[in-house]
């Protein structure tokens, strides 16, 4: 005699089902492909196969690839601690510049992500929390509105550059130290009646690393910002 345990349909499938896609974890996907991979690496197909799922099916939720990488470099900007613009502080200046440079290397870690913020205006939710924080420390060091507006947008520009560049280095597996050498060694071969400016700098063209340029860039715009006008 049977019982209702019995007629229960029995599932022929040999492996468990699939988790459902979702937004989230398809961008998640994505990361782990730029991770590893970089950003031209990560293809539609690529992150269908990842899934394993159909290219198809990713179009549901995305309705190209520069929609998926637009969220894609929203949630990396979730990962950036972001400072509290509530709490007193008086360095303001440095506390920008440390988020900015902060900034540089999250972006910078995740395979070139930061191409597609170039000639695009991100506006996700961490895209919007990032340059709400800007914009209040601007405002907390005596930055005016229009100044404050500019600023951001260029300082975001810097940034992604940066981050890219950054990206690259990693992904040539480039050593600071024989990038300079070459440089060292380029710079003195030149000669210096055709290179002049170059030849007399040529020593100084190589002192300080990135994060000593970057901090010096940031600080001169800073207080460019910050002093008066005439």
């Amino acid at each position: 005699m049977s019982t209702p345990r019995d007629s229960e349909p029995v599932s022929r499938r040999s492996r468990p089902a699939k988790p459902p896609l979702t937004r989230t974890g398809i961008v998640e996907a994505a990361i782990g492909i730029l991770d590893t991979d970089g950003l031209d690496r990560l293809t539609m197909r690529k992150l269908a196969t990842a899934l394993d799922t159909a290219a198809g099916s990713l179009y549901v939720y995305f309705a190209n690839r520069d929609e998926l990488l637009a969220d894609v470099y929203d949630h990396v900007l979730g990962e950036l601690r972001l400072p509290d613009l509530d709490a007193p502080t008086a360095e303001w200046d440095t506390e920008l510049i440390d988020l900015l440079l902060h900034a540089i290397t999250v972006i910078g870690e995740h395979g070139g992500i930061a191409d597609a913020a170039l000639g695009a205006i991100p506006t996700g939710p961490n895209s919007l929390a990032f340059t709400e924080v800007l914009l209040g420390l601007l405002a907390r060091g005596g930055v005016d509105d229009q100044a404050a507006a500019w600023a951001v947008d260029q300082l975001s520009l810097y940034v992604n550059a940066a981050a890219l560049e950054h990206s690259a280095h990693l992904r040539r597996g480039d050593q600071e130290e024989s990038v300079i050498a070459g440089l060292r060694a380029t710079f003195a071969e030149l000669p210096a009646q055709r290179y002049p400016h170059t030849h007399r700098l040529r020593d100084a063209l190589v002192t300080g690393d990135g994060d000593e340029r970057a901090r010096w860039l940031l600080t001169t715009l800073l207080k460019g910002l910050t002093s008066p006008r005439e």
